[in-house]
């Protein structure tokens, strides 16, 4: 793989304004991706959760069960220790876009009705963090760094 493009993937800015966004996100998506991959937290477990993606149309429930619940947990914990931000946030993005459509769109904005306003903030700051990169306090600056 070529280096200088690794480099770019994991330059990021100095600010500690990202590091606010990144970490209570990545809490976010951590306890939600355990929530469907391992039932913590009073969720489903990836049965439970593949059930009921498979009541509402999505097929087959089970392995998209696994891959969102996947996304939002390893990803999450990707954005918590500020590796390959940039990739990791991009396939959150993409978690979030598929939610919002998938599963909100229908119930309108607001969260009382299982409306889409809480997975846009998820997806807005996903993409802030896209653009963005890790900021301060990141292994994406450590593996900069060795990278020369």
């Amino acid at each position: 793989m070529n280096i200088s493009f690794i480099k770019k993937l994991i330059t990021t800015n100095a600010s500690f304004a990202t590091l606010a966004l990144r970490i209570p996100v990545a809490i976010i998506f951590i306890a939600h991706g355990a929530q469907k991959l391992f039932g913590w937290f009073g969720g489903y477990g990836l049965k439970g959760t593949g059930q009921w993606m498979t009541s509402i149309g999505l097929e087959p429930g089970y392995q998209l069960a696994l891959l969102a619940g996947s996304a939002e947990f390893f990803c999450g914990i990707a954005l918590f220790i500020g590796l390959l931000v940039r990739p990791a946030a991009l396939i959150l993005s993409i978690t979030m876009v598929v939610a919002i459509f998938s599963v909100h769109f229908d119930n309108g904005l607001f969260m009382t009705n299982n409306g889409y306003e809480f997975a846009l903030a998820l997806l807005a700051i996903s993409i802030s963090l896209m653009f963005s990169g890790a900021g301060r306090l990141a292994l994406d600056n450590v593996l900069k760094q060795r990278l020369g």
